[in-house]
C-alpha cells in the first residue's frame, strides 16, 4: 500500500601521498576479518593523467552484484575504464560489476582499471564501500546484528505443495494485519513506529484471532546509511525490530517482516516521490542496497524460522516498460531494466541472497502491479534452492484486480501450484463489504490474507482497521475482526 503520512567510514591507508605504481591497501587495521578488501593503485602516471586499478577481495558470503564507490580529493576524473561500469559525479565514482563478472565467490577477486585525468596532486582515496557499505564491516555488506533468539509460540511453516505446513504436517494460514510504520517513522526522523508496539498493542492485535502480522521495514534504516537519524539507524533500528518480532511470536503468531521503502531514483510514470532514498514506493528493489538489506536480514533471523520474509512490497515495473514482458523480466532478472534509471535486484538476486545468508525461512515473493497481477508468477518464480517459496498477492476494491473473474482467471491458477498469502487486502470505503467478498473466496481456496492496516488513520485515505491501539475497530476493521474470530 502507497502511505499517507551513503555511508561512508574513513579505512586507514598505508599513505597520503601516492607515487607511480604504488600500492595503497584500503582495509581496517584492527578488529574482526574485514567482509571486503580493496586495493587502489596507481599504475602508471603521465603529466595531466594516470592508468588506475581497483582489486575487489570478497571476504564474505557470495556476491551476486557488486558496486565499489569512493571520492577523488584532487579534481581527478575518469575518462576511461574496463572490466566495470564506470561512473562519476562530482568527486564522487562508481565502478560496478558488469554483466559477466557480477557473481563474486567468498575468497574471490576482481580488479578493475582506468584513465583518469589529474593535476599536480594525486592524491588516492582514503574511503571505500562495498554496495554503500563501507569494506571492513564483518559478514558481508550490511550491518551483522546479533542473531534473533528464537520466539516461544509461533509456528514454523514451510511450503508444502500449494499448501503451508507447520513442523507437524498440518495446514496453515497466515491471517491478520499489517503493522504500518516501520517503513516510513525512521525515514521522517520521527521514530521507528507509528504508535505503540508494546505487548498490550500486540495483545490487541492477537485478540482479534489474528494469526500472523506483517511488518514492513525500510532498507536505508535498518543498514544504517548517512541519511537516516542515527537514533533511528542501524543496530538501533533492527533492535527496534527484533524487539517487535519476538513480542508477536510471544503471542503465538508469525511475523512477516518485508522491504517496503527502498533506495533508487525513479521519476516515470506512477513515481511516488523524486527522491533517490528510501521514502517512497519503488518499482523495484535497487540492485546497490536490496541486497545487502536481504543479507543482513536473513542474517539476523536464520535461527529463527518462524520469521517469514516478504520480498518487496509492491512491484510495479508494469509502469515503467512497454510490454508485460519486459515488467516480467524485470521482475525476476533485474539488471538494467527500461524506463527505470538505477540498476534494480530482480526477485531471484533477493532469494539468493537470502539464502546465500544461511536462511531456510518461509519466503513471500509479490508480482507485478503493485502486487495486484500474478499471471506470470508460475512461469517467471524464482528458483529457491530451499523450496521454500509463496506467491504474494494485494488486493484492494480499487484495483484491476478486485473481483471473482479476475481472481479466477489469474490467482485461482497460482493458488493450486504454490501456497498464496494476499498480504493486504483493503477497501478505502470504510466498509468491508468488498474484503468481505474477498475473504469468502480466499477462505473457500485455502489461501493467507492480512488486512491493511493496523494504525489510527482515516480510513478513507489509508485503508485503517483501528480507532484505538487496544484494538477499537473502524467499521471496516470490524469486518475483518468479526470474521477472524468466527474461523476459530
Amino acid at each position: 500500500m502507497r502511505h499517507p503520512p551513503r555511508l561512508a567510514v574513513s579505512l586507514t591507508a598505508a599513505a597520503l601521498v601516492l607515487a607511480s605504481a604504488a600500492v595503497v591497501p584500503l582495509v581496517t587495521a584492527s578488529g574482526a576479518e574485514p567482509s571486503c578488501s580493496v586495493t587502489y593503485s596507481a599504475v602508471k602516471e603521465w603529466d595531466g593523467g594516470f592508468q588506475g586499478s581497483v582489486t575487489l577481495t570478497n571476504n564474505g558470503s557470495a556476491l551476486t552484484r557488486w558496486s565499489l564507490g569512493f571520492d577523488f580529493a584532487d579534481g581527478q576524473k575518469v575518462t576511461q575504464g574496463w572490466n566495470a561500469a564506470w561512473s562519476q559525479s562530482g568527486t564522487a565514482v562508481t565502478a560496478s560489476n558488469e554483466s559477466w563478472n557480477g557473481s563474486l565467490a567468498t575468497g574471490a577477486s576482481v580488479t578493475a582499471g582506468f584513465l583518469a585525468s589529474r593535476s599536480a596532486t594525486n592524491t588516492p582515496p582514503t574511503k571505500i564501500t562495498l554496495n554503500g557499505i563501507p569494506c571492513g564491516t564483518t559478514g558481508g555488506p550490511g550491518p551483522s546484528p546479533t542473531p534473533s533468539t528464537p520466539g516461544t509460540g509461533a509456528p514454523v511453516l514451510r511450503a508444502s505443495g500449494n499448501k503451508l505446513v507447520d513442523a507437524a504436517g498440518a495446514t496453515r494460514r497466515l491471517l491478520g494485519v499489517n503493522r504500518s510504520g516501520g517503513e516510513f517513522m525512521c525515514v521522517q526522523g520521527r521514530g521507528f513506529f507509528d504508535g505503540p508496539v508494546d505487548d498490550a498493542s500486540v495483545a490487541a492485535i492477537a485478540d482479534w484471532h489474528a494469526t500472523a502480522v506483517r511488518i514492513p521495514l525500510n532498507e536505508e534504516c535498518w543498514l544504517g546509511l548517512a541519511n537516516i537519524d542515527p537514533a533511528y539507524a542501524g543496530a538501533k533500528y533492527i533492535a527496534a525490530v527484533q524487539d517487535l518480532v519476538h513480542r508477536v511470536e510471544s503471542h503465538g503468531m508469525t511475523p512477516i517482516v518485508e522491504l517496503h521503502w527502498s533506495y533508487g531514483q525513479y521519476t516515470g510514470n506512477s513515481s511516488g516521490c523524486s527522491d533517490l532514498h528510501a521514502s517512497c514506493q519503488k518499482p523495484m528493489p535497487d540492485a546497490q542496497y536490496a541486497p545487502a538489506f536481504w543479507t543482513s536480514v536473513a542474517t539476523a533471523f536464520k535461527s529463527d524460522a518462524a520469521v517469514a520474509f516478504d520480498l518487496f512490497n509492491e512491484p510495479y515495473p508494469d509502469r515503467a516498460t512497454s510490454t508485460t514482458d519486459q515488467a516480467w523480466a524485470c521482475w525476476r532478472d533485474g539488471g538494467s531494466c527500461p524506463g527505470i534509471g538505477y540498476e534494480v535486484a530482480g526477485m531471484q538476486d533477493l532469494v539468493d541472497a537470502v539464502r546465500g545468508a544461511g536462511a531456510r525461512n518461509l519466503i513471500l515473493a509479490g508480482g507485478i502491479a503493485y502486487a495486484n497481477d500474478l499471471s506470470q508468477w508460475t512461469a517467471r518464480a524464482p528458483t529457491d534452492p530451499a523450496g521454500n517459496l509463496a506467491a504474494a498477492y494485494h488486493g484492494y476494491n480499487f484495483n484491476s484486480c478486485a473481483g471473482e473473474a479476475c481472481w479466477d482467471a489469474t490467482l485461482a491458477p497460482v493458488a493450486t501450484k504454490v501456497p498464496m498469502v494476499a498480504g493486504e487486502i483493503g477497501e478505502n470505503t470504510c466498509a468491508h463489504s468488498f474484503v468481505d467478498r474477498a475473504m469468502k473466496w480466499f477462505d473457500d481456496r485455502g489461501i493467507s490474507y492480512l488486512g491493511w492496516t493496523w494504525n489510527t488513520w482515516d480510513c478513507s485515505s489509508g485503508p485503517s482497521l483501528i480507532t484505538g491501539y487496544d484494538g477499537t475497530p473502524t467499521a471496516y476493521g470490524a469486518g475483518l475482526r468479526d470474521h477472524l474470530r468466527s474461523l476459530t
